[in-house]
């Protein structure tokens, strides 16, 4: 998806409650199990043979290629305990909120004689829960990278640099340039 998005499904699977399958097989048995028994649509999924899908499940092969165990580990993370995953989005879109750490370029529209020169600051903020669930309700949706960067600048916007509307009225906050994004929920 995008760096926002990414950090959006990596904070879902941070809420697991028991760690990922460790070896090979446990791993190819378990997406086996999410296709409903069927080796194909795994063997699709990894980007491998049937056959060799079927070796795992019988220990023939025991050690994967890094690029397949890559794949492996990624689509297990996806599938992984859905439902405490969405719990933890439930609880954040109602109550939690969620927690944005960034690194980015914030610009500003602001009254004549503010600077509006963009400028790298380092923001850790907590939003609240209707900013946590208007993320989640657009990536379920498809929105792309720039609608989730415009939900998550709105929050900063009002919460960190408006201060819940107590100052900088009709400040337009800009997030561009993300050198990282971390959340937490």
């Amino acid at each position: 998806m995008g760096i926002l998005g990414d950090s959006l499904d990596k904070a879902a699977a941070n809420t697991a409650t028991r760690p990922i399958p460790k070896s090979a097989g446990a791993r190819v048995r378990f997406l086996v199990k999410q296709e409903k028994g069927s080796t194909l649509a795994v063997a699709q999924l990894l980007r491998v043979s049937q056959r060799t899908v079927e070796r795992y499940l019988t220990a023939q092969i025991k050690r994967p290629r890094k690029d397949l165990a890559a794949r492996m580990e990624r689509e297990v993370r996806k599938r992984w305990q859905p439902r405490v995953r969405e719990k933890a989005k439930k609880d954040a879109a109602r109550t939690g909120g969620i927690v944005i750490e960034t690194r980015a370029r914030f610009g500003f529209a602001a009254a004549p004689g503010s600077t509006d020169d963009g400028r790298i600051r380092l923001i850790t903020q907590h939003l609240p829960p209707a900013y946590a669930a208007r993320l989640f309700e657009a990536q379920a949706s498809g929105a792309t990278e720039q609608q989730l960067q415009n939900i998550a600048a709105e929050g900063l916007q009002e919460i960190y640099f408006k201060d819940h509307g107590r100052r900088a009225d009709g400040l337009l906050v800009k997030f561009t340039d993300i050198d990282y994004i971390e959340l937490d929920f």
